[in-house]
C-alpha cells in the first residue's frame, strides 16, 4: 500500500485530484452534522441572494433555499449514484468479460454479440430509453448508467481473460483437477482485478456527468430532491439574471469530474506494471550514463561495444538487465543477436542508440556508441 500511495503521488496531478477529491469526499460525509439550513427549507422572500449575503454564503435559489446545504447534499447524492453505478457496471462487466474469455467458443459468440448490440447505441440515447421504460427516479438513472458502461468493461475484461485463459498456470490448475469457478476464482480473477480497478477510476467522473445529465432533463433526481444535475436543471431558467445558482452546482461538477479522472489517471499509472519502473516522470532525451571508470578501446570496427552494461534503477532496486556485452561489428557484415525472452537483446540493441528510457534505465559500464566521441570514451 505505501509502494502504491508513493508511485500514486509522484504524479503530481493525480495527487492534486486525490486531494481534491479528498476534500469534496469528507465534507459530502459530515454533511449530516454541519450546521446547514435545511435543504428543501424555502423562503421565497428571500429569493436569489447573492453569495456572501447574511445567513447564506453562496446565496439562495428560485424559492429562497439555502444553495449551500443543497450544494453539499446534492454532491453527497451524485457521488453516491456514481460511485454505486461506477460499482454496479464494473462488477457486471467483468463477469460477463470472464465468463467470456473464459470459457471462449459459443458462450463467447452469443455473450458479446449481445454487447456488441448495446454498443450499437449511442449511450446517452439508451440511457434516455431505459429511463422512459423504467421512469423517471434516481435509481431508474443509476440502472440506466450502469447498464449502458456495462459493454465498455465487458469488452476490456473479456480481452483480457483470453489472454490470461491460456497460460501455462490455467493449464497447470486443470491439469491438476480444479473445477472451472475455482479457476476463475482463484488463478482468473485475481490477475484482472488492477484492471478492473483501472477501468472504474477512469469511467467513474463520466457516470456521474450522465448521471446528472439525466437529472438535468428531469429523469433522474426529482424535486424536492436535489443533486448537481437536477440543482442546474432548476437553475437554466434564471441563468442570466442570477447567474450563481448555476455557477455554484456547475463549478462543483467541475471539481468533482476534473478530480476523478486525474486520479483515475494516477491509478492507471501506479498499478501499470510498466509504468512502475519510473515512467511516471518524462523520460530524458538520451539513456543517462553513470560509468565509475572509462571504458577500453577494443578494436576499430564500425560498431564496437566494450563490455556493456546497463541496469534499471527502481528505487533502492537495482536490475541488470545487459551485462558486460561486447561485439566488433565491421563493414559489410550482419549480427543477430539471439537469446531467450528477457535475455536482454533489445535492451542491448537501445543501449546502442541510447534510447532506453531514463529513468529507469542507466548504462553503467562499457562503451555507449551513441555518445559523441571522444578520447576516454568507445564511439563509431
Amino acid at each position: 500500500m505505501t509502494l502504491f500511495l508513493r508511485l500514486l503521488f509522484r504524479n503530481k496531478l493525480a495527487g492534486f485530484g486525490a486531494v481534491v477529491l479528498g476534500v469534496i469526499v469528507l465534507l459530502a460525509l459530515l454533511t449530516p452534522i454541519l450546521p446547514l439550513h435545511a435543504p428543501n427549507e424555502t423562503d421565497t422572500a428571500n429569493r436569489f441572494l447573492r453569495p456572501l449575503s447574511d445567513g447564506h454564503l453562496l446565496g439562495t435559489d428560485h424559492l429562497g433555499r439555502d444553495l449551500l446545504s443543497r450544494l453539499m447534499w446534492g454532491t453527497r447524492l451524485s457521488l453516491a449514484v456514481g460511485f454505486a453505478a461506477a460499482l454496479v457496471a464494473g462488477l457486471l462487466g467483468a463477469a460477463i468479460g470472464v465468463i467470456a474469455g473464459y470459457f471462449g467458443g459459443r458462450t463467447d459468440n452469443v455473450t458479446m454479440r449481445g454487447v456488441d448490440m448495446l454498443m450499437a447505441f449511442p449511450y446517452i440515447l439508451l440511457a434516455l430509453a431505459i429511463v422512459a421504460v423504467l421512469g423517471p427516479g434516481l435509481l431508474n438513472a443509476l440502472i440506466a448508467v450502469a447498464v449502458v458502461n456495462i459493454p465498455f468493461f465487458a469488452r476490456n475484461i473479456r480481452g483480457v481473460t483470453v489472454g490470461i485463459a491460456h497460460r501455462e498456470f490455467v493449464d497447470a490448475a486443470k491439469l491438476a483437477g480444479m473445477g472451472h469457478p475455482r479457476i476463475v476464482l482463484t488463478e482468473v480473477v485475481p490477475n484482472i482485478v488492477p484492471v478492473v480497478v483501472i477501468a472504474m477510476s477512469t469511467t467513474i467522473g463520466w457516470m456521474i456527468l450522465e448521471t446528472a445529465g439525466l437529472s438535468f432533463l428531469g429523469l433522474g433526481s426529482q424535486p424536492p430532491q436535489a443533486d448537481l444535475g437536477s440543482m442546474l436543471g432548476e437553475a437554466r431558467s434564471a441563468l442570466i439574471t442570477a447567474p450563481h445558482t448555476s455557477i455554484v452546482p456547475g463549478v462543483m461538477i467541475l471539481l468533482i469530474v476534473m478530480s476523478v479522472n486525474l486520479l483515475g489517471d494516477g491509478i492507471r499509472d501506479a498499478l501499470d506494471p510498466r509504468l512502475r519502473s519510473g515512467a511516471l516522470a518524462r523520460p530524458m532525451a538520451t539513456t543517462r550514463v553513470e560509468r565509475t571508470e572509462a571504458p577500453a578501446s577494443k578494436g576499430d570496427g564500425l560498431l564496437r561495444i566494450d563490455d556493456l552494461e546497463t541496469q534499471f534503477h527502481v528505487g533502492k532496486r537495482v536490475y541488470k538487465a545487459v551485462n558486460k556485452v561486447s561485439l566488433d561489428l565491421k563493414p559489410g557484415e550482419c549480427l543477430g543477436l539471439i537469446g531467450e525472452s528477457g535475455s536482454g537483446k533489445s535492451v542491448t540493441a537501445l543501449s546502442v542508440m541510447g534510447l532506453v528510457a531514463s529513468p529507469p534505465g542507466v548504462i553503467t559500464r562499457g562503451c555507449c556508441p551513441a555518445e559523441r566521441p571522444r578520447p576516454d570514451r568507445c564511439a563509431l
